[in-house]
Order: C-alpha cells, then structure tokens, then sequence
C-alpha cells in the first residue's frame, strides 16, 4: 500500500512539474528583448531645407533632412511611400512606422492599432528590420508588431519635441504612395 501511494505521487509530481520545466525550457529559448529605449539611435544637425528633387538619404528609412515642400497625409499605407513626403511629416513631429512589406497581416493590423493620431503606417522596401519606428531624428529597430520598446517609444518621442515644428498637423497633405496612386486609408 505504501509503494502504491508513493508511486501516485511520483505520477502526481511529475504531472505537474514536467509542464512547467517544457515552458521554462521554452522561454529561454525565445529571444528576449529589454523593454527599454537604450537602441534608440539619434541624429543631429539635420537640415530642413525644401526641395521638389529626390533626395538620397543616408538612413534607411529617413530620420530628417531635406524634403519635399509638400507633406504626407496621416495615416496607415498598404503601398510605399515617398520618402521626401514622410520626412516632412517628420519635421512637424509625426511619428513614422516602417514595416518589412512580408509583415503578415495580424501584425499590421497590430501596428495600425497603436499608430498614434499624428502618425504614418506604410511598409517600406529593404527595411533593415521588421518593424523601424522614426521620429525627426530618432530612429529604433523593432523585432516586430509585438515589440515592447514600440510603445515605450512612441510614449517617449511621440509627442514631437524632436521635430524642428512641433505639433504641426500632418492632416491635409499628400496621399500618394511612391507608385503614384492613393494607397491609404485613414486611421
């Protein structure tokens, strides 16, 4: 009777902790990620000059510089966009998420999601990560949608203090993607 009972606990231990040591053995094998903005990567002395001509960025989406006279409407994109639009936007303190135009569709719709009232959602060709989220001369690259640092950021810099003309409406402008046609829709 004893060698019974201790053999139900046996089974009863196991049952319990082999569940818990696979999802422990599970979590570490998942890459982590500090919930923190140490990564954020700033540039300074950017110029603000206007300008109809395409412009060769150094960053990859753009941080600032030179842009075109004519801003980006607000909103979320399902094509590129144009640069030289975007970083106008920039200048009046949006913020703009890239995402890698493989993203599946839940994780756009995630980004849509926390996309700020001010802000750009449009996938952007050879992006260096999945997700680049930039302000005027603030740049993070995210692992993805699910990404805790995004909100950490956006929080952070979503405000526009960076931007050489804060609080500047990015509403109004441009709704062209880089093909030529209207590919967005209104957040």
């Amino acid at each position: 009777m004893v060698l019974a009972v201790v053999a139900a606990l046996v089974v009863l231990a196991l049952a319990v902790l082999v569940p818990v040591a696979v999802q422990r053995l599970r979590d570490s094998q998942q890459p982590t990620v500090a919930a923190n903005l140490h990564e954020v990567k700033v540039y300074e002395n950017l110029p603000r000059d206007h300008t109809e001509d395409d412009v060769d960025y150094t960053q990859v989406p753009p941080v600032g510089g030179r842009h075109d006279p004519v801003w980006l409407d607000c909103g979320a994109y399902d094509a590129p966009v144009r640069d030289e639009n975007a970083v106008h936007d920039l200048e009046h303190g949006s913020v703009w998420i890239s995402y890698d135009p493989g993203l599946g569709a839940d994780d756009v719709q995630a980004l849509t999601q926390v996309l700020p009232h001010n802000g750009i959602l449009a996938p952007y060709d050879g992006l260096p990560a999945p997700v680049v989220v930039t302000v005027w001369g603030r740049q993070l690259r995210l692992t993805g949608a699910d990404d805790p640092r995004l909100p950490l950021f956006i929080e952070r810099f979503g405000d526009g203090h960076t931007a050489p003309e804060p609080f500047a409406s990015c509403a109004g402008g441009v709704r062209e993607t880089k093909s030529g046609g209207d590919g967005g829709t209104n957040v």
